[in-house]
């Protein structure tokens, strides 16, 4: 039901060697929820997607997922989420249906019910029509669809995605989302996805900022992007260093130099250009203004962007 927590995360962390991945991470997601853990390469994502799909136990803190532990309750949590790897795990030498009848396997289907809910998820992901094509035949996108069936054939109440865009074209992308927000909609399942796409994670409902294996925010895209507290206001100038600098002294504002261009966070935006471009004659080539992203609010917390973050 709508308001009941799924997944819980306490003070969760794990160590390797003396390498922290992830420190002391707390969270928890509603049932019928679409969340998203955004951060670059080398974050900790992909080893909380490890924990939660208990491939890995954590060092310390708890994690539960459908009522689960992840680790005392590892086997029967297993029956009841549904999983989708970033690499493809599809054997391209079998057909979709074989794909699916020897999923089904490992989940103790067989038969007449195996063979009747293939045909449903097949039916779902309009992939009946290739039921008889070889895996490694298909695209990208429909590959991706057949990983989804795949992960959802057991009826999970859990659907955890680890990537699930890489490799994919925006239209494919767009189709992944749709599909996840049907499952919302229609059948109550939870999807929690790892990301380091800011706009995959703007369709999402809930999203955890993780950085350095640090929890850095928590929110919804809106609440989040709403933490800025107004424009954003980007300068293209010769001189960036002293244009923030007298910037700064000017109008006592927070001038920083990102990406070769100089960046202020100011409510109005459109009101504050004027006032530069006359303070400023001729060293202000152009300026634009903007709405706050998720990757406004990415570097608020980190003092990087995403794609800078690297492996740490």
């Amino acid at each position: 039901m709508a308001g009941e927590t799924i997944v819980e995360l306490a003070s969760l962390t794990r160590h390797y060697g003396d390498r922290v991945a992830l420190e002391g991470v707390t969270l928890s997601v509603d049932r019928a929820t679409i969340f998203a853990l955004l951060g670059p390469n080398g974050s900790g994502k992909s080893t909380l997607f490890k924990i939660l799909t208990t491939l890995l136990a954590p060092t310390s803190g708890t994690a539960r997922v459908a009522g689960e532990d992840v680790v005392t309750g590892r086997d029967r949590l297993r029956g009841r989420i549904g999983i989708v790897f970033q690499k493809p795990s599809l054997d391209g030498k079998l057909t979709v249906l074989e794909n699916l009848t020897h999923q089904g396997h490992l989940y103790g289907l067989s038969g007449r019910a195996l063979r009747r809910r293939s045909e449903e998820v097949m039916d779902r992901y309009r992939l009946a029509d290739r039921a008889n094509d070889r895996a490694d035949e298909l695209s990208g996108g429909l590959q991706r669809r057949v990983e989804l069936a795949k992960g959802l054939l057991h009826n999970p109440e859990v659907l955890i995605l680890d990537e699930p865009s890489t490799g994919l074209d925006p239209g494919a992308r767009a189709d992944l989302m749709r599909h996840l927000r049907e499952l919302r909609d229609q059948d109550g399942v939870t999807s929690l996805l790892t990301t380091h796409l800011m706009d995959e994670a703007d369709r999402c409902d809930q999203i955890g900022i993780l950085d350095n294996g640090r929890l850095l925010a928590l929110g919804t895209p809106t609440d989040l992007k709403a933490t800025i507290g107004g424009d954003v206001v980007t300068i293209r100038s010769a001189n960036l260093e002293s244009l923030a600098a007298r910037a700064n002294e000017r109008f006592a504002c927070r001038a920083e130099v990102v990406d070769e261009t100089v960046r202020i966070e100011r409510k109005l935006g459109h009101e504050f250009v004027p006032q530069l471009i006359e303070a400023f004659p001729g060293a202000i080539e152009s300026v634009t203004v903007g709405k706050p992203t998720l990757d406004d609010v990415f570097l608020r917390l980190t003092g990087h962007r995403l794609w800078d973050g690297g492996v740490r």
